[in-house]
């Protein structure tokens, strides 16, 4: 059965930086934090002549394998108190648990080879920016970013269930009704990619399965 890979990320902010796009001098959007499931889709049931059952395409969504790390920024090591307050990582935990970010990238990477790798949101633009400032230090990033497909859920998910269009991936789970996906709470990577996941087994079981494009 096929797999796909749900994948967040948090990264360096400031009071205000979301608004002006990060173009304050030196405000760059460093990855601090990699969350991802790997998720299994389990085929569902099919009419007598081949067509689509009640459930669409695709049964349901398993869990099958989490990934997290932290990552240490470079041009801004030390962390900002607003991020801080956001996400809940300390500058403790980043300085001891942190890698160096081409070991970090290479490592989520080599986790998305092959697969689908789906965000609610355009995160892939930010990976992109973090690999390209990682390169232009001389690092190298192991596996091409380029072999995974990576797709921006949030159109089709806000249009199936509009409910979720003015929310963030973290409180899809709440804005739904549904029991709270794993410990912890928005704003941290690998909660953020259950609160998806949970949004998806929701539409699925609901009769609103994934397009088989984004598989």
């Amino acid at each position: 059965m096929p797999t796909f890979v749900i994948f967040d990320l948090e990264f360096t902010t400031w009071p205000g930086a979301m608004e002006q796009d990060w173009s304050a001098p030196g405000q760059l959007r460093e990855i601090v934090q990699i969350g991802a499931l790997r998720v299994r889709a389990d085929q569902g049931e099919r009419g007598d002549q081949g067509e689509r059952g009640d459930r669409g395409a695709w049964g349901e969504y398993s869990v099958v394998e989490e990934y997290e790390t932290l990552v240490r920024p470079v041009v801004n090591p030390v962390l900002s108190p607003f991020f801080t307050t956001l996400t809940g990582i300390g500058q403790r935990a980043v300085d001891r648990d942190g890698l160096p970010p081409a070991r970090a990238l290479s490592d989520f990477l080599a986790f998305c080879q092959g697969q689908s790798v789906l965000s609610y949101g355009n995160d892939m633009l930010v990976l992109g920016e973090n690999i390209g400032w990682a390169r232009a230090r001389g690092e190298e990033i192991k596996h091409n970013v380029l072999t995974p497909g990576f797709l921006n859920i949030r159109p089709w998910l806000n249009t199936v269930a509009p409910a979720t269009a003015h929310t963030n991936s973290g409180r899809l789970w709440q804005v739904l009704g549904l029991p709270r996906p794993a410990p912890g709470d928005e704003h941290s990577a690998l909660f953020d990619c259950h609160s998806i996941a949970a949004a998806l087994r929701h539409l699925s079981a609901g009769g609103t399965a994934l397009p088989e494009a984004f598989l």
